[in-house]
Formats: structure tokens, C-alpha cells, sequence
């Protein structure tokens, strides 16, 4: 019979002993004739082969299933998380932590574990860095394209010159072996280093090592495609922000809140609130076509502009709009954009709007809540003079008048009706206790129709909230 196998660790068949035959061959004595024939191997050369062939396929699916979770991963925080799963079950661990610093400074630097707690994170940084593997993986060449490619800490607890920092948090936390990799190639750089906790003295084996480093080398190429993309997504943010109102202005009689998510490829949604004669306030909020540098440079130019034209002439919402349209179209042909703007006299709680192509205001208040009746316009750009009439309303103490962009009711991912029904029973559900402050109830708004995963950082469309609550 063939020798047994070892026990398997993860799925992977363990090592395959190769001895010369399977059988112990007959002790030969004075009394055995010469001519006797040797016993024959009753499996022979080729079922040991095919042991061989399978354990090979197997581990080549295991790499292939492996690979291709990590690969469909586009979440650099996702993309951690599966690797450190998928090297816990190649090297038979359970639990580990990844600690992600390119080598050339630019970021993001983040530390994510596997089976430990935020807390049990902090206690490892507790530990002096270079006691740590993952910082001599780090600091030094180890963790460099061609250094050294593992470290291994078979037994903390035995160990002779461990850290007394690292031997404590080691039996607070309850592991007591190490396995550590660096996050490098030759053609991504140094991203990081991951490291995997064994509850007791133990190691991979060379196996085990060979297939974690594979797949290791594989991560690495897909971790330095997902960081350019997020340090893109950071650039992309941070140029978007600050093309958007630095703070809100304070005036009397009326408070303001704002919120704004960006998409990963950047959108052209916009608000702008400013002071205007008369005591009066200025609440605009838009949208340019497109995506990228270019829709969020189109972005601030229309937004600076409607800024000037809101200054000459506010008191006429259809006056500072025309203006804008015109603009649009002589300088920007190709381009469409979405524009509401709104004239607030807030001593007199009076609001003069008008719209081009936009969503209508939506008034919340104990009595009502409702939207505000505008007049059907296109978008600028998108006829050869635009003009609309304009609405004029009041609102009642303590009402607040919510504007938004139809990103709010595109990340839904409901029809159009539906996404505005959903919108007013947001509204309409805004606790009593929140109705006092205007943050609060775009919070609330933001919460109901767009949950976690609807909110994330990645959604495709930019959503634009600016709240004014009327005193």
C-alpha cells in the first residue's frame, strides 16, 4: 500500500513522500534459493506519479481560486483583506495583519488585520517597530526587490532575545509563532509587508512557502494597480474640494449645512452659498456632464462665474442664469450643465429661485413637506437661449429648504419616480429633535436614501446636499 499522507492544511494536499518503492523487500537468508524472484512493488512507479500530478493540480487550482477572488477585488481595503485571508489558509494560519507603506512615501500607509480587533492592533504597536518582522521587513533591504524574502519566528515564546514588549502583547494576545513576507517586486517596489499568527509554535512548511509566495508576488502586482488608482481617487477628491466653499457664510436669520460625496472618477456637482446686498443670501447648487479633471475644472470655472453674475444681479435668479448659459455656450460648446440658483431674503423668509434643468427644492417643516413647484426648463447649453420663469415662495419659521443634485437619486439605483418618493419620506421622517439643525437633517436625508453601501466613498455619482433652515 502506498505510504499515508500527511494531514492537509487549507485545502492543500500535504507533501507526498518519494521512496524508492512501497513495499520493504524480503529479507534474504542462507535458506533462499538464488533464482528466487524479488518481490514485485504490487502499486509500482506510476501510482506514486499520479500522487505527485494531483498533488501539483491541486495546488494550481488552489493558486488559480485564490488569484482570482484577489483579482476582482477594486477596493484597496478589500484587496488587504482577501490577501491576508487567502495567506492565512496557505500557510495554516488564522489569524494576521498587513501593514501597507510604499517605499516611495506618497502613500497610503494602513495597517488591517485578520482576526484581531482595532484594539489588538493598537497593543502591536505597542511593540518597538524593529522588533517587529514587519518593520525589519520594512526598514531595512530585507524588504527590498531581491532581500530577504521571509522571516520566520517558529517559536516567540522559547525564542532567546525577544523584545520583553513583544514576548508580553504576544501572550496577551494568544499567538505564539510568526510568518512574515514582504510586499515587493522588481517592478511594483516596496508596498508593504504582511505577517500571519499562529496560536502555537509553528512553520510553514517549504510547501506551503513556495505557494505563499506565488501568490504573494501575484498580490503585490494587483495592491500597485488599486494604490495608483486610490492616490488618484485622493488627488481627485482633494482638487474637488478645493474648488468648493471653504466654509458657509453666517447670516442672520437663516442657517446653513452642506455635503458633498465625490465619485472615484470625480464629477462636476457643485453648491456655493454667499452673502449679497441687502442683507440678502445667494444658495446655488449645479452639475457639469462628465467625469474627471476636465468635468471638475468646468466645474469651478461655472461656479466662479455664477458667483459674479449672483453679485451683479441676484435679485434676478432668471437674469444670473441667462448670463450663465450664455457663457456656457460661447466657451464651452460641447459641454451641459444643470444649475439652480436661489435669491433668500431671510428677514422676510422669501425665496426667489430658478432652475435649469434641475431638481426641484424640497421644503421640510412640522406642517409640511413637500416640493417646490418650478417651472420645466432644460439644462444649460442645451438650447440656444435659456429662460425660465422664476418661482418666489416663503417659508414658515423654522422651515428648511434642502437642495440637492440627482446624484442622490441616481446612487439609489430606483426609477426616477421612485427615487423622489424615496427622497420625501426621507424628508418626511426627519425626527422632530433633528428639525433644529440643518446638518442634521441632511445627515438624516443622506442616511435613509443612500445606506452604507450605497455611500461609499466609490459610488459613481457625485451627491450634493445644501441645507438652509429659515428662522
Amino acid at each position: 500500500m502506498n505510504a499515508p499522507h500527511l494531514p492537509k492544511v487549507a485545502g492543500i494536499d500535504a507533501t507526498v513522500p518519494s521512496p524508492a518503492h512501497t513495499v520493504a523487500p524480503a529479507p534474504v537468508t542462507p535458506d533462499t534459493p538464488a533464482d528466487t524472484p524479488a518481490p514485485t512493488c504490487p502499486n509500482g512507479p506510476g501510482i506514486l506519479l499520479q500522487d505527485r500530478l494531483a498533488g501539483w493540480v491541486s495546488d494550481l487550482t488552489t493558486l488559480h481560486e485564490l488569484t482570482e477572488r484577489l483579482a476582482r477585488t477594486s477596493v484597496l481595503t478589500d484587496a488587504l483583506q482577501e490577501l491576508l485571508r487567502a495567506g492565512a489558509a496557505l500557510v495554516g494560519a488564522r489569524r494576521g495583519l498587513v501593514v501597507l507603506e510604499p517605499g516611495d512615501g506618497l502613500g497610503p500607509d494602513t495597517t488591517i488585520g485578520l482576526g484581531l480587533a482595532r484594539a489588538d492592533l493598537g497593543h502591536i504597536e505597542t511593540i518597538p517597530r524593529g522588533a517587529m518582522p514587519y518593520g525589519q521587513l520594512l526598514d531595512t533591504a530585507a524588504g527590498l526587490p531581491g532581500g530577504e524574502s521571509e522571516i520566520t519566528h517558529p517559536d516567540l515564546l522559547a525564542e532567546d532575545g525577544l523584545d520583553p514588549r513583544h514576548r508580553e502583547v504576544a501572550a496577551r494576545l494568544g499567538y505564539a509563532a510568526s510568518y512574515a513576507l514582504p510586499l515587493s517586486t522588481e517592478s511594483a517596489g516596496r508596498l508593504g509587508a504582511a505577517v500571519w499568527l499562529y496560536d502555537e509554535p509553528a512553520e510553514p512548511v517549504e510547501r506551503q512557502r513556495h505557494l505563499v509566495g506565488l501568490y504573494a508576488r501575484f498580490a503585490t502586482e494587483h495592491l500597485a494597480r488599486l494604490v495608483e488608482v486610490e492616490r488618484t481617487r485622493a488627488c481627485v477628491r482633494t482638487i474637488s474640494a478645493e474648488l468648493l466653499p471653504s466654509r458657509l457664510p453666517r447670516t442672520a436669520g437663516v442657517q446653513l449645512a452642506a455635503r458633498h460625496r465625490t465619485g472615484p472618477r470625480g464629477g462636476g456637482d457643485w453648491y456655493d452659498a454667499l452673502p449679497l446686498p441687502d442683507a440678502a443670501l445667494g444658495l446655488a447648487v449645479g452639475a457639469v456632464t462628465g467625469s474627471g479633471p476636465s468635468a471638475i475644472a468646468a466645474m469651478g470655472r461655472l461656479r466662479a462665474s455664477l458667483r459674479a453674475y449672483a453679485v451683479m444681479e441676484g435679485e434676478d435668479p432668471v437674469a444670473v442664469l441667462s448670463d450663465l448659459e450664455l457663457l456656457l455656450r460661447l466657451t464651452e460648446p460641447a459641454r451641459c450643465a444643470t444649475a439652480l440658483f436661489a435669491y433668500c431674503e431671510p428677514t422676510l423668509r422669501k425665496v426667489t429661485l430658478a432652475g435649469a434643468g434641475h431638481c426641484p427644492p424640497l421644503v421640510i417643516g412640522e406642517r409640511r413637506t413637500e416640493f417646490v413647484e418650478t417651472t420645466v426648463s432644460a439644462p444649460l447649453g442645451m438650447l440656444a437661449c435659456w429662460e425660465a420663469p422664476s418661482v418666489e415662495f416663503r417659508t414658515e419659521p423654522g422651515e428648511t429648504v434642502l437642495l440637492y443634485t440627482d446624484g442622490l437619486l441616481h446612487r439609489t439605483g430606483a426609477s426616477v419616480d421612485r427615487a423622489f418618493s424615496r427622497l420625501h419620506a426621507a424628508a418626511a421622517s426627519v425626527p422632530r429633535q433633528l428639525r433644529d439643525d440643518p446638518g442634521a437633517i441632511a445627515d438624516h436625508v443622506l442616511r435613509s436614501m443612500l445606506p452604507d453601501e450605497l455611500d461609499a466613498s466609490d459610488g459613481q455619482e457625485d451627491v450634493v446636499l445644501l441645507s438652509a433652515r429659515f428662522e
